[in-house]
């Protein structure tokens, strides 16, 4: 059994891939910007781990979003089905949690399969 863990800190890896299975950590956007704007950066960074690590948006499989005030639903929402691939739209779960600093207002976290 491999497991390749990438950008490994003492906390945390960024990737960690297993089994033809890709695990990304948290993502979330710049501290402070509008909830559109946060989701729009921590996708960015979706879109970037899911590359370095050889998969696809197409390829994800699960993405668990929190949100610290469920109340911004809707504005997460517009930027998120604006870009989740057509056809393609991966088992979701949402919710409201307090993230790890105020100023953090979305963090998506997703699972993706290496395509075959």
């Amino acid at each position: 059994m491999t497991i390749k863990r990438l950008h490994t800190g003492t906390r945390m890896s960024q990737i960690v891939i297993h089994n033809n299975t890709v695990y990304l950590a948290g993502q979330v956007g710049e501290p402070g910007a509008s909830v559109a704007d946060q989701t729009r950066q921590a996708i960015a960074e979706v879109e970037r781990l899911l590359a370095e690590a050889g998969t696809t948006p197409e390829h994800i499989l699960q993405t668990v979003i929190w949100l610290a005030d469920i109340n911004d639903f809707e504005e997460m929402n517009s930027v998120w089905d604006a870009w989740v691939p057509a056809g393609h739209a991966p088992a979701r779960a949402c919710g409201e949690a307090r993230l790890a600093t105020p100023e953090y207002k979305v963090e998506l976290i997703v699972t993706a399969a290496l395509p075959a």
